[in-house]
């Protein structure tokens, strides 16, 4: 019964290559018979293919939808070289679900903000701590990404100012 079965199957299988080479063959014929210069693609499709509906995507929930922050941009105006000076941003869950920071970061190392670790109950606020060190003299522009759990989008905010040279030391006269 097995063989019967493997001979039918195996019969099939080839009667359908034979088909597709002679289809195959009718195609080239025919495509060099014509004389264009344009080539067309043939496609094929499977039943599985021809059934499958492709669902449009749903945009998920955008950080504003669930979190207000206080300020979009925070500036620290002008600031002495070397000396880090600190911001904290107010996020407030605005959802009636507990809002959970995944991750917080910075689009440079000079940038730290820190991460907020506990999720931030409905109506309740969480302050993001914000560290600038300002190495380079000049002006500030950095982001902070915050990154909630379960949407895809980062809540961006920035820091801004602008880093001044250090005063230079003033030596003592001597009275000689």
């Amino acid at each position: 019964m097995k063989k019967l079965f493997l001979f039918a199957l195996s019969f099939a299988f080839g009667l359908a290559l034979m088909a597709q080479n002679e289809s195959k063959k009718a195609v080239d014929k025919k495509s060099t018979t014509q004389k264009t210069t344009q080539v067309k693609p043939v496609t094929t499709t499977t039943p599985a293919t021809q059934t499958a509906q492709i669902q449009p995507t749903q945009p998920g929930p955008s950080p504003d939808d669930v979190m207000k922050v206080n300020t979009a941009e925070h500036n620290f105006g002008k600031i002495k070289q070397g000396v880090p000076v600190t911001y904290y941003f107010e996020l407030k869950n605005i959802s009636d679900k507990p809002l959970v920071v995944e991750n917080t970061y910075a689009s440079c190392g000079c940038t730290t903000p820190d991460k907020i670790v506990d999720p931030i109950m409905p109506g309740a606020t969480a302050k993001l701590k914000v560290q600038f060190n300002a190495a380079a003299v000049g002006p500030i522009n950095k982001d902070v990404h915050i990154k909630l759990a379960g949407i895809a989008q980062d809540k961006t905010v920035k820091i801004t100012g602008e880093v001044l040279p250090p005063e230079p030391v003033q030596q003592p006269k001597s009275n000689n």
